[in-house]
């Protein structure tokens, strides 16, 4: 078996694979990985937040970036079509700021990889408490309770989710090359 390793940090991932020259071709084919395991070897696992995963990680980081940006575009929609000043303001910042740090962050559905994927996870957390505690600290829970609703919904989703997502880096951006 060849195989070729590339040294990413912390973490050794194999890039390539050459089967042994005796499996039969139909075996191969039974044995060809799942687009999760080919994420798996062809990006960077993130570091824990605080050092320990706290739950399974079973949403695969397209879904999540995907939702990402869901989120932030219902979270906006819903301060464009609020009828308080409040409600508009706190969906349309944090909204925009959720779609905007999704442009940024390093992971395959960006536009430019410079935020690292531990801190996504990090501002994931600061936005899902955001959105969950702006109906009540700004006083729109009441008046207008649809916004507040959508607000309270995507931040819980978006809690929910970090801590549920098998976060990769694409490009390892924040972490240093190990020297040799």
């Amino acid at each position: 078996m060849a195989q070729s390793d590339v040294s990413l940090g912390a973490y050794e991932l194999p890039t390539t694979y050459l089967p042994p020259d005796d499996v039969p071709t139909a075996e191969l084919a039974s044995l060809a990985p799942s687009a999760r395991d080919a994420q798996r070897t062809t990006t960077i696992p993130s570091r824990p937040l605080l050092g320990a995963a706290p739950l399974a990680r079973i949403i695969p980081e397209d879904v999540h970036s995907a939702l990402d940006y869901s989120n932030g575009l219902i979270v906006a929609l819903a301060g464009l079509s609020a009828r308080t000043k409040a409600a508009k303001i706190a969906g349309v910042a944090l909204g925009a700021s959720v779609v905007f740090v999704s442009l940024l962050t390093d992971y395959r559905l960006s536009l430019a990889k410079r935020i690292p994927i531990e801190a996504h996870e990090v501002i994931d957390h600061a936005f899902g408490v955001s959105a969950i505690a702006a109906p009540f600290a700004l006083g729109y829970a009441k008046r207008d309770p649809l916004a507040a609703v959508i607000h309270v919904a995507a931040g819980a989703v978006t809690i929910l989710g970090s801590l549920l997502t098998d976060y990769r880096a694409v490009t390892g951006a924040g972490r240093r090359p190990r020297r040799a």
